[in-house]
């Protein structure tokens, strides 16, 4: 059984063949750090976390790298408009390096709430300039630039393969017209490499470099952190499928003209979330936030568990009536666990999870392009199933949730019930007592009113939350 995935370079389901032998080389696009990260970039995140959980279930050693944009990333990703973090320091009033750490620090908060395993390597842009000029410098010497109004440009007509990834038409794109906006262009989806202040007067970050004081573009930053850490050729590049037209059609363009070779062999990009208002976007103003949902009451694994219920390759269409449905469910499986962990203690069941047909579903589901929403179903069939034993059931569960990342074993009956409550179900069992079961039943119908559930068991009564 071998992982397989769909590789938007190729539109094709490939299986995952490592460059080296029991290892993977991953990279992901990380945030720009100048706003809250939404719940919709963070479906991304998830997406890259369920991957590399199945890839260590598979037994590969994961090294995950992840950048943090923190310059250079435009308004625009076609080079135009203003910095990102320098939009977002004017709008706040803080500097950009406040911006920068603030943001950075809650995103990796958001990580931690959802169970989103940390990266291997975290690597911020400003701390890898001379890496970019670098690369740069490469990518200049084979013949792949010119400079003009004072930036350095990537120009797209020296290279015939630009475009692969997106399916773009090279011949067209070069018979496109001068744009407007930056008439330096020879071509309007030429890239800029390197800024100066020809182009932004007000730019605070500036470096030296061999062509002039600036800064580099937001493109370079991904080829030239990824090359640092992964070498030039790494197995899996991933990100929002918004990153394939402009973004990772540029760093393709510029990584392959640099180093002469094929960069990455897997292209793997996650669908969007959408809202009844379309796209979920910070730029449209149409989005949550983790904190958003925390504060209306659900906890951020009621959102990954929201999550795993759409395939990453399909859109999801969000509302607060959807993630109630998910928080509800996940509530009862984790209800359902807690009194399998009662049981466990009655039997001693004995057996090879990997023999176990659920969990060999489970993996081939799981090696099936990330299909998680049949790795849930596979996961509910195995708890209803009342031929296992509860102790080897727990153990099959663990072993899902090292891909779902659902934190499972601690799943628990929550004991508490405020004085009132209790005095209600001792009422009832002394109603039981004296066989008065019109009083007694009208009680356990009041409890359910309060979310609480009564339940009758040779050993007593026992009750649980809903």
């Amino acid at each position: 059984m071998a992982l397989r995935m769909f590789n938007t370079l190729g539109r094709e389901i490939k299986e995952i063949v490592p460059l080296e032998k029991g290892r993977i080389k991953m990279y992901v696009c990380g945030p720009t750090v100048y706003r809250y990260a939404h719940i919709g970039n963070l479906r991304t995140y998830l997406m890259e976390d369920i991957l590399r959980r199945v890839l260590e279930m598979d037994g590969y050693e994961v090294t995950y790298v992840m950048n943090i944009t923190d310059v250079g990333h435009l308004s625009d990703d076609a080079d135009e408009g203003e910095d990102k973090m320098l939009k977002g320091a004017r709008e706040q009033g803080l500097s950009v390096r406040e911006i920068a750490e603030f943001y950075a620090k809650i995103f990796f908060e958001d990580l931690e709430a959802l169970n989103i395993i940390k990266p291997t390597i975290t690597c911020k842009a400003t701390e890898h300039i001379q890496d970019m000029i670098d690369l740069i410098k490469r990518i200049e010497e084979n013949g792949y630039t010119y400079f003009s109004g004072g930036n350095l440009y990537f120009d797209i007509s020296k290279f015939p393969d630009y475009g692969k990834l997106a399916l773009l038409d090279l011949s067209e794109l070069k018979a496109g017209s001068r744009i407007a906006i930056d008439e330096n262009k020879k071509n309007p989806h030429d890239f800029v490499l390197w800024f100066t202040r020809s182009k932004f007067e007000h730019q605070t970050m500036l470096w030296d470099s061999p062509w002039g004081k600036g800064y580099p573009g937001w493109h370079i930053e991904c080829s030239a952190m990824s090359m640092k850490y992964l070498g030039e050729q790494f197995d899996i590049h991933c990100g929002g499928i918004d990153l394939i037209p402009v973004h990772h059609t540029n760093e393709i363009a510029q990584s392959e003209a640099a180093t002469g070779k094929k960069w990455v062999k897997y292209w793997i990009h996650g669908e969007f979330l959408n809202t009844p208002k379309g796209k979920m976007s910070k730029s449209e103003g149409n989005f949550h936030t983790l904190k958003d949902l925390m504060e209306k009451g659900y906890e951020p694994l009621d959102y990954r568990y929201f999550c795993l219920l759409g395939h990453y390759r399909s859109q999801l269409q969000f509302s607060l009536e959807s993630l109630d449905s998910a928080r509800n469910a996940r509530k009862n499986l984790c209800l359902r666990i807690a009194l399998l962990k009662q049981e466990e203690g009655n039997n001693s069941g004995t057996g090879d999870v990997e023999e176990v047909d659920y969990y060999r579903l489970f993996k081939s589901h799981a090696y099936d392009d990330l299909n998680m929403p049949q790795c849930l179903s596979d996961l509910w069939n195995l708890v209803k199933d009342t031929t296992l034993s509860s102790s080897l059931k727990l153990k099959v569960i663990g072993k899902m949730d090292t891909v779902l990342g659902l934190n499972l074993e601690k799943a628990e009956i929550d004991t508490d019930i405020d004085d009132e409550i209790k005095a209600s179900i001792e009422r009832r069992e002394q109603a039981r007592k004296n066989r008065d079961f019109t009083l007694a039943d009208s009680i356990r119908d009041e409890l359910k009113q309060l979310g609480i559930i009564l339940e009758d068991t040779p050993d007593g009564v026992r009750w649980r939350k809903i």
